[in-house]
């Protein structure tokens, strides 16, 4: 019964369900912003792969031309 109990309990109820929807909704935020950095890390690696493969396909295919001179 809430008309029972000291007004300063109330408030202090609202305000620990204030302060837990607050962490929860951060906790959220911030596991989204972590998926978001960690695909943003995959794509780099891959790209940076496939620019390495690239080097190598290109640098194989000019001593392979030089050997055949």
């Amino acid at each position: 019964m809430q008309f029972l109990q000291d007004p300063k309990e109330i408030n202090l109820g609202n305000l620990d369900n204030e302060r837990r929807e607050a962490n929860r909704h951060f906790r959220k935020r911030k596991g989204n912003i972590l998926k978001l950095m960690l695909i943003n890390l995959k794509l780099t690696v891959r790209l940076k792969m496939s620019e390495t493969y690239i080097r190598a396909s290109v640098t194989l295919r000019r001593v392979t031309s030089l050997e055949l001179i």
